[in-house]
């Protein structure tokens, strides 16, 4: 229980934003996740099986973040993406939140906590991004080519 009272206790991380601002226009879920480096409870998340064209953008900025075309393994526990859009959509963090050393992944243009990223395959060669549902939104290809049309 301890433990679980430092979690939420964490001071608000996303500079960009003022906090007020988050708490309104963010749910409680969003706002713990993006803003308190929180995780989402497994196999809960609305994009963790979506197979739809598009691009997932930050919940919290709208930065685009992952394509579709990386999104692979639809029966995991979080969406999981390949890699990111462009190299310079996320950051990374080193994380020993949990006494395990693991890699946060941060949105690059406002700090808001999305998940982390695993070294994947023969000696680590490939990464796996697994990232709340609640730290993206989805907009699919299809609107996409409406508002461009």
């Amino acid at each position: 229980m301890a433990l679980l009272g430092r979690l939420f206790r964490r001071k608000p991380r996303i500079t960009k934003f003022l906090d007020e601002e988050l708490r309104e226009r963010l749910t409680p879920e969003e706002y713990r996740v993006t803003n308190l480096a929180g995780t989402e409870y497994p196999y809960s998340g609305e994009y963790r099986q979506v197979e739809t064209d598009g691009t997932y953008h930050c919940r919290v900025c709208d930065a685009e973040l992952f394509s579709s075309d990386t999104k692979f393994d639809p029966t995991g526990a979080w969406p999981a993406f390949r890699a990111p859009i462009d190299d310079e959509a996320i950051a990374e963090k080193r994380d020993f939140a949990y006494g395990i050393p693991r890699t946060e992944t941060l949105c690059a243009e406002c700090g808001a906590h999305l998940g982390h990223v695993f070294p994947e395959g023969a000696g680590g060669a490939d990464t796996r991004y697994c990232i709340n549902s609640v730290s993206l939104r989805l907009e699919p290809a299809d609107d996409r080519q409406e508002t461009t049309s």
